[in-house]
């Protein structure tokens, strides 16, 4: 989709003004239905103003880059998060009309206007959104004995068997690759649906990623014996983005297709990302946006990459659950391609560097 400039001042002007915002439609909320204060307690109203923060963030996001499916699925991602937390989708539906009430007095003229578009947009569509998810841990997909019994070590905090488990399977001939994509995916993509559903904790979710990372590492004896095809990857998370794991994963899976392969990890500045590509002269850089707030980082660093004298020879592939949810993404941010999983990031990236544009 292509942005305007006014869309891009709107955006602006939420982020400079986001505070107040906040404030004023909280306030607005609380004292129009005063039975809420009654139904969630004080520290409703303060997670209120914390959620307004997000939501004008998201808005601002979304609007900047002229993608009004991307806040739609922000809000997806909430009402799933507030139902499990016994937060009623009424009260959802009327706090962000609230919020495009206050954007259209706070922001005069077409940036209101544009801005509460979004917003009453997503309010329009809460009544289909679902409550909860589905597991990932599906029952007949490939390895789901395994993938099960994996996961319930990590639940019984049992580290060791979970290591076990996957170390007796690769023993015994399963694939890394198969292990990464048949286990270590779906483990994680399930560890983040029960977080967002209430089940678990953010210290259980930090202790399941922080096992499986270090159960990936254990494998690396086979990840880093494949014969080098002269190739070089970069991979990194945008500067803000915390979440590393899904990239690390691609940066193995090119590791095992013969790629010499540089993980740059979490949070990296984008200098820093430019700097490697240079001194390492590399093919293609991947890099992964876990939430539709670092999409803009995404476009910065891709522009900061092309603005460089070498930055126009590296191919870009942009990934991470935005990318999933909206496939066309990735022509928004200037990259060159974006893939389903760490396989298809190999078969595009391939294409890519033999001349074989998207």
């Amino acid at each position: 989709m292509t942005t305007t400039p006014i869309l891009v001042q709107t955006s602006e002007a939420i982020l400079e003004q986001r505070a107040g915002i906040a404030e004023g439609f909280v306030a607005r909320e609380f004292a129009r239905h005063p039975e809420l204060e009654q139904r969630y307690g004080k520290i409703g109203r303060e997670k209120s103003l914390q959620d307004a923060g997000f939501h004008l963030s998201f808005l601002a996001q979304a609007l900047a880059l002229n993608n009004q499916r991307l806040f739609l699925d922000y809000i997806a991602w909430v009402k799933v998060v507030l139902s499990q937390r016994k937060v009623l989708a009424s009260d959802l539906a009327f706090h962000l009309e609230c919020l495009a009430e206050l954007l259209r007095e706070q922001l005069p003229g077409e940036p209101g206007t544009l801005a509460a578009h979004f917003v009453t947009a997503a309010v329009q569509a809460i009544p289909s959104m679902p409550e909860d998810l589905p597991t990932f841990l599906r029952e007949g997909a490939p390895l789901s004995p395994l993938a099960h019994q994996y996961f319930e070590g990590l639940r019984r905090g049992d580290r060791r068997l979970a290591s076990q488990l996957v170390l007796d399977a690769v023993a015994t001939g399963t694939l890394v690759k198969e292990i990464y994509l048949q286990v270590f995916q779906p483990a994680q993509y399930e560890i983040g649906r029960l977080w967002q559903t209430n089940r678990i904790s953010v210290a259980q979710e930090h202790y399941y990623t922080a096992a499986t990372q270090l159960i990936m590492s254990q494998l690396y004896p086979q990840i880093f014996a494949s014969e080098k095809n002269g190739r070089t990857l970069i991979a990194t998370c945008v500067a803000g983005d915390l979440h590393e794991i899904g990239v690390r994963m691609v940066a193995d899976f090119f590791e095992m297709e013969g790629w010499n392969t540089y993980y740059l990890g979490a949070n990296t500045p984008h200098a820093s990302v430019v700097a490697t590509i240079v001194e390492q002269q590399a093919d293609v850089l991947a890099i992964s946006a876990t939430i539709s707030f670092h999409v803009e980082a995404v476009r910065n660093l891709i522009s900061a990459v092309r603005q460089h004298p070498s930055g126009s020879q590296v191919r870009i592939l942009a990934g991470g659950y935005p990318f999933k949810r909206d496939p066309g993404l990735w022509r928004s941010v200037g990259a060159d391609g974006t893939a389903s999983d760490a396989q298809q990031a190999i078969v595009l990236a391939d294409q890519l560097v033999k001349g074989s544009r998207v």
